[in-house]
This record gives C-alpha cells, sequence and structure tokens, in this order.
C-alpha cells in the first residue's frame, strides 16, 4: 500500500461550472463580472516567474477559485519524472494555492526530448507500477492530491491486459490520487474502438471524482471510410457528449466541471453559455437530490 497521507490537501473546487481561462476574455470577465465557479489554466502557461501572464493570473485568481491543469509531467513516461519541471511545478503551486490539481494519464518525454502530445500507454501491470510510482513522487513533492485525466485514445496496445477504467480505480486505490473525469474523452476513445460509452461511464470509480471535462471534438473518416473523433477542443461541446454528461451525474451528482475550448476561442459569450448549460445541468440533479432527502 502506498503513502495515502492525510494531510495531502483534496480537491476543492466547488460543484458548479469553470471556464479555460483566455487573456482574450480578461475584458469581459473584469466588465461583467461573470459567476462562475472557477477558472483553469495550463501549469505550463505559467512557469516563467514574472510579467503580463502572472499578473493576468494573479487578477483572475483574486476573483475565482483556480484549478491547474499540468500537461507536461509525463506520468506515464517510460523515464523518471523530469525533477526540474516538477521542482518549477511545485513553486507555481506554492505562489497560487490553486483548489485543485491535475495531470494526464499520458506520456510526452522519450529520453531528453519532450513531444508536443499526449500519447496512451498499455494498461499492464507494469504500467502500473510505473505510474503510481510516478504520481506517488508528484504527490509527495507537490504535498498535495493529484487528479488524474482519463485519455483519449486513437489505438490500442495487444498487450493490454487490464480495462482502463480499472487501471484508473486502481491507480487511485494505490496511491490515494483523485481522477478527473472527461466526458468527451470517453466519446472519442469509445466511439474509435467501437465501444459502449454508457457502459464505459457505468464502469467508472466514480468514487475518486474531483473535477469533470467537458469539451468539443471533431468527426472525421479514416481511409477505410471509418467514424473517427479527434479531441480538437475548438468548438461547442457536442449534444452526444451532453447526454454522456447528464449519465455521469446520474452516478455522481454535481461536480465541478470545466468547460475545455483551447483552439479558435469563441467569444466570451460563447464559452460563458456552454458553463451556464453545465450548471443548469448539475442544478437539475441537485433539484432530485433535494426532493429526495425529503
Amino acid at each position: 500500500m502506498h503513502d495515502t497521507s492525510p494531510s495531502f490537501q483534496c480537491s476543492q473546487l466547488p460543484a458548479r461550472s469553470g471556464i479555460g481561462l483566455k487573456v482574450e476574455h480578461r475584458k469581459d470577465i473584469i466588465d461583467q463580472k461573470p459567476d462562475l465557479g472557477f477558472v483553469e489554466i495550463h501549469a505550463e502557461n505559467y512557469m516563467g516567474e514574472g510579467g503580463a501572464p502572472h499578473r493576468f493570473l494573479e487578477e483572475m485568481a483574486a476573483r475565482y477559485p483556480l484549478s491547474i491543469h499540468g500537461v507536461g509531467l509525463s506520468i506515464g513516461g517510460a523515464g523518471p519524472l523530469d525533477k526540474e519541471h516538477l521542482a518549477r511545478l511545485k513553486r507555481l503551486l506554492e505562489r497560487y494555492r490553486p483548489a485543485s490539481f491535475s495531470e494526464h494519464l499520458a506520456w510526452s518525454t522519450h529520453q531528453e526530448q519532450f513531444l508536443n502530445d499526449l500519447l496512451p500507454l498499455p494498461y499492464t501491470e507494469a504500467t502500473l507500477d510505473r505510474v503510481a510510482s510516478h504520481v506517488d513522487e508528484v504527490q509527495q513533492t507537490l504535498g498535495r492530491q493529484m487528479l488524474l485525466e482519463n485519455p483519449s485514445t486513437y489505438l490500442l496496445f495487444e498487450e493490454s491486459t487490464i480495462e482502463e477504467t480499472d487501471f484508473l480505480g486502481r491507480i487511485a486505490e494505490r496511491t490515494g490520487c483523485g481522477l478527473l473525469f472527461d466526458v468527451n474523452n470517453v466519446m472519442v476513445t469509445c466511439t474509435n474502438h467501437g465501444l459502449d460509452p454508457m457502459a464505459y461511464i457505468d464502469r467508472f470509480p466514480v468514487q475518486f471524482v474531483g473535477e469533470i471535462h467537458l469539451a468539443g471534438h471533431e468527426e472525421i473518416e479514416d481511409d477505410a471510410g471509418q467514424r473517427v473523433l479527434v479531441d480538437t477542443h475548438d468548438r461547442h461541446v457536442s449534444p452526444d457528449v451532453f447526454g454522456l454528461y447528464r449519465h455521469a451525474l446520474s452516478r455522481l451528482g454535481p461536480v465541478a466541471t470545466l468547460i475545455e475550448w483551447d483552439n479558435d476561442v469563441p467569444p466570451f459569450e460563447t464559452l460563458f453559455a456552454e458553463a451556464r448549460m453545465a450548471d443548469a445541468i448539475m442544478a437539475d440533479f441537485a433539484g432530485m437530490e433535494a426532493e429526495a432527502a425529503q
């Protein structure tokens, strides 16, 4: 059993919707003071020591709870974690004391090279041991819990012997980490591999979930004419994904939910409307829970 020290700070985000923080929306947020549950940033965009990015982030973090989402730790990498990257991440978290920190179940490094992608892993006992060891190291170094995100994938490994949902649950049990449940990634992965996304959600270890992500995806055809979904984060959340979100909340209840829109960033009103849709769906489930408690 790994160290699951109770001194670790767990995710403290409110059960509300949030948005990915974009510099393009600074004036809208200052002028409109929108009712947002939280804002989220990518850690690697703020690893410098000062300047305009930090002035902007300090301003926003004073207004809203902050979630910091990493994309560069390479938790699933075959080699050791990058100690310098981890040290920079620790300084960032100590500076802002975010309500939540999360990373991807993926790898993005080979030897000393960083690959600008989040690559999939074979789900084996050896991989599970390596990921658990890396998660332990991150949490011990940061002194706080990390949420681990389920990936979007486009291929499967023949050597995989563990289902993804079981793999994530076992990592959480061994390390004390939480899970970030990306519902769009469920749609992308299951569609690409001919799996049932509803059944995936039914198997997901929801007891460990501290945050949900929703995003848009592109639909294309491969050379064989097969439907393929690409996790692009450049458009509206699809009705199908909102449907899966409702199904997830039927198991989870309301939980902090981020609208991810990282490319072709829309006007603020468009992004805020997506967040309000998520809030409205959560309110439905909160109302049902209140009725059931009476």
